[in-house]
């Protein structure tokens, strides 16, 4: 390896870099300890929630260089920049997904591999993206062999995986999205583990780690789910993180999660639902975004298999903004919706769906 120093410095410091982070994975009988490890690899820069670029390719004596070496994208906001997005940054992206009609993609990651291929993948399109992990792909992440009590595993899993994309993020040049996926309320110390990351990050950084996380309390009453989710949002949103929080059941099979057999009714959500959780969760903060199910499913389907009804979207708009009178958005769409499940979905649905303020 050492031989071809010259020619491939970049790859040494990130080789150093994840074999560094992987040592001290497994020899971390904790994430307290793997955190401790962690900080002591990452020496702190100063930054701010709207302003990061270069701030980890810096950091690691890597600077971007030509395509990479962006600042700005004339397309969007001034605040997007490349890497990973947070606070006004990551609203303004979404504010402008809404505006204009288009949806980011969210891939969900399980190795290096999969998060260069994505990265890849935008740079080839000029586009922004989202790249989330699951609490069992995080733990894949890790490594299977690892202690998965209290979901140490899966935290250092997803930890490991958000510094290989913040530090490969700005190498594409393209500005990224770092997410979970749906985190029922059995998973919530997942959750709360890589918050306390976020925090300690937050407090070196002046950012957090993640951009956001997945609360998905769909199966528990709603009561419970929008109380649960206002105390999650007051934590993130002082950080600048988003909170996606869902609502009604998605359907299909995802990550060990089997909805297959759920009533149909769950797979609808009432517009009065929606604007319950708008209603609650605005006063903290509006770094929110709703999944609300209008029959989307997870996993491919045949075509006519799964029975779409984006106009639940556009119904639940209609309703907030009536409520809302003169402080309704001029869009008439005061919700960022998420479209789970959008994978074999007919594209006009999608198309529909968008049009209706579905931003992820």
């Amino acid at each position: 390896f050492q031989k071809f120093t010259a020619d491939f410095t970049k790859m040494k410091v990130c080789a150093s870099l994840t074999m560094a982070v992987a040592t001290i994975a497994i020899a971390s009988k904790n994430v307290r300890a793997f955190s401790v490890a962690l900080n002591k690899v990452f020496v702190p820069v100063k930054s701010s929630l709207n302003s990061n670029v270069g701030g980890m390719s810096e950091e690691l004596g890597i600077p971007c260089e030509e395509e990479c070496a962006l600042e700005a994208y004339p397309n969007l906001p001034a605040s997007v920049h490349p890497g990973v997005l947070s606070g006004q940054a990551m609203l303004d992206l979404l504010e402008d997904a809404k505006t204009k009609g288009y949806a980011i993609p969210a891939v969900n990651c399980v190795t290096s591999s999969s998060i260069n291929a994505c990265l890849e993948a935008a740079r080839k399109n000029d586009a922004p993206i989202i790249i989330q992990f699951s609490s069992g792909g995080s733990q894949f992440y890790g490594g299977k062999s690892l202690d998965n009590t209290n979901y140490a595993a899966a935290i250092a899993g997803a930890v490991s995986g958000a510094f290989h994309v913040r530090t490969m993020a700005e190498q594409y040049g393209v500005p990224v999205i770092l997410h979970t996926d749906h985190c029922a309320k059995k998973l919530l110390p997942w959750i709360d583990g890589l918050l306390d990351a976020s925090e300690r990050y937050f407090k070196k950084h002046g950012e957090p780690l993640f951009s956001s996380h997945m609360i998905d309390l769909s199966e528990e009453p709603i009561e419970e789910n929008i109380d649960i989710c206002k105390d999650y949002l007051k934590r993130m949103s002082t950080m600048g993180m988003i909170l996606e929080m869902e609502l009604g059941i998605t359907g299909g099979e995802e990550d060990g999660v089997n909805n297959e057999d759920v009533d149909i009714e769950d797979l609808y959500s009432k517009p009065e639902e929606i604007y319950q959780v708008y209603e609650e969760l605005s006063p903290i903060s509006p770094l929110f975004t709703i999944a609300a199910a209008f029959g989307n499913v997870h996993g491919v389907y045949s075509p006519g298999n799964v029975r779409l009804e984006p106009k639940i979207l556009s119904r639940a708009q209609a309703y907030i903004s009536d409520k809302l009178g003169n402080n309704a958005p001029a869009d008439k769409k005061p919700v960022m919706f998420v479209f789970h499940g959008g994978s074999g979905s007919d594209v006009s649905d999608i198309q529909e769906a968008i049009g209706y303020g579905v931003v992820k």
